[in-house]
């Protein structure tokens, strides 16, 4: 994909998230890998709604910032999922608030953030790691991810948003919004007595999709 198509997607895209209150105000940050092999990113302290293409923070291949603004405060974590998993072509993290909600409840599996609810968040996902609170920008995050040593593709930052790396832009948003879904669907059911997929199911997708599951 050209330079110039890959930025009017990631805004577009971008824009689609905030329109539709996925995040708000100038929270959430997205990344993207180059045809070269450098990183396009949404610039700190911007709007998802008005991200400007030519102004996107444009990485080279060897890290160093060659034009646009400034970066978003949390590259340590877009740059721990581009470190530890070959695989990713695009990072999005969002404030989104059913997610953050759920992350604030008190009897979590750390381990697998989202109850087995539907195969499409295990398809498109995996199992989320539930990482506890930090600053804002605290570099500890990204040290926190490169620690899952690239088992995970979305991790959930408590009291925070979602953090979700996909093979390019669009598999990484279409991948974040399932999580949104999840959790609002988890909130939605809490205190009924609703049917979760069983474990059989739950390998039945993992099988069927060959999704990362460990």
């Amino acid at each position: 994909m050209s330079d110039a198509k890959l930025r009017e997607d990631l805004c577009l895209l971008a824009r689609s998230l905030f329109e539709r209150g996925l995040t708000h105000g100038s929270s959430g940050n997205i990344s993207s890998r180059t045809e070269e092999g450098g990183l396009l990113v949404s610039p700190t302290g911007t709007s998802f709604g008005r991200l400007d293409p030519a102004r996107l923070s444009h990485f080279d291949a060897s890290g160093k910032l060659i034009d646009g603004d400034q970066p978003t405060k949390e590259m340590p974590l877009h740059s721990a999922f581009y470190e530890t998993r070959a695989k990713t072509g695009a990072v999005v993290h969002l404030h989104s608030t059913h997610s953050v909600a759920l992350s604030m409840m008190s009897d979590l599996d750390e381990d697998n953030f989202l109850p087995p609810l539907t195969p499409y968040a295990i398809m498109k996902l995996g199992k989320v790691k539930l990482l506890p609170f930090f600053l804002p920008g605290d570099a500890a995050m990204g040290a926190a991810v490169k620690g899952l040593a690239g088992k995970r593709s979305a991790v959930m930052l408590s009291h925070h948003g979602p953090v979700v790396a996909g093979k390019d832009v669009e598999a990484a948003v279409n991948a974040v919004e399932e999580l949104e879904e999840t959790a609002k669907l988890t909130l939605m059911l809490r205190g009924m007595d609703a049917k979760w997929l069983s474990e059989p199911q739950v390998q039945m997708v993992v099988d069927k999709f060959d999704v990362d599951w460990d």
